[in-house]
């Protein structure tokens, strides 16, 4: 069924889901919310969706095998995609292990790199934003590391369920080392390294609109010709951003809605 069409162009993002982490009872919980998030977008049917980092916890994709566990969340992207929606993923420092499933299963295009758009008429830079923190060299040695085709291959190499094991341990040493970083300049004297990557991207090169997640930390920062969206968490906030032609919109998906 074609997508209804309206004079306005709305688009969605969230980002930071991490399915698969915590308790089954917590994983059930979260993914059905999740899935009621994304039937409601479906339902809307804009003209986007942005997925934009760590959807997973721990996500590493074999020629023919994938983590098990998340059928639900797929099965809801696979009817937003049929429903005429265009949707889009950018990995984070979590959900890295990503092969050629989301593309040629789902027709969803995944970028491993920052994303310039135009989208609802504004020039928009999107940006999972790790290594974008002060001072972040380890972790940008570790993505290097991780990311590399040798180490791609290697992974295959071994059983799946020892890969994606290994996957899952390298998505805990990620969160161990990010948890010590400030994102959000909440140490008297220190500034918030996104906000500051996001401020040059707008003030230096013209960007309206840069989104990132990763911080955990929702955040609307209104800026000299552009706007500084930090999506939060759907872990622990539910949060996302709505937008169109002439609004921006960070929200709350609340239970039972």
């Amino acid at each position: 069924m074609p997508r209804a069409h309206s004079q306005s162009v709305v688009v969605y993002f969230f980002s930071d889901v991490h399915l698969g982490l915590g308790s089954p009872a917590s994983n059930r919980e979260r993914e059905a919310a999740l899935g009621r998030f994304l039937a409601m977008i479906r339902d809307r049917r804009p003209e986007a969706l942005y997925i934009v980092g760590d959807l997973f916890d721990y996500w590493f994709e074999y020629r023919t095998v994938i983590p098990r566990g998340f059928s639900r969340t797929i099965g809801a992207l696979a009817a937003i995609v049929d429903a005429g929606v265009h949707v889009e993923y950018l990995v984070g420092n979590h959900d890295f292990g990503h092969r050629d499933f989301f593309e040629k299963e789902l027709g969803i295009p995944v970028h491993f790199g920052d994303l310039e758009r135009v989208i609802a008429g504004r020039r928009c830079y999107l940006s999972h934003g790790d290594g974008k923190a002060f001072n972040d060299t380890g972790y940008l040695i570790l993505k290097k590391i991780l990311r590399a085709r040798i180490s791609g291959a290697l992974f295959r190499l071994m059983h799946p369920d020892i890969g994606i094991g290994v996957a899952a341990w390298a998505s805990r040493r990620s969160r161990d080392y990010t948890a010590q970083k400030n994102y959000d300049g909440e140490r008297p004297g220190e500034s918030d390294g996104l906000y500051a990557f996001a401020q040059r991207k707008i003030v230096e090169e013209g960007f309206e609109l840069v989104v990132m997640g990763h911080s955990h930390r929702p955040r609307r920062a209104d800026l000299p010709g552009g706007i500084y969206i930090n999506l939060g968490t759907w872990l622990r906030d539910r949060s996302y951003l709505v937008m169109d032609e002439s609004t921006l919109e960070l929200l709350r998906f609340e239970p039972g809605s």
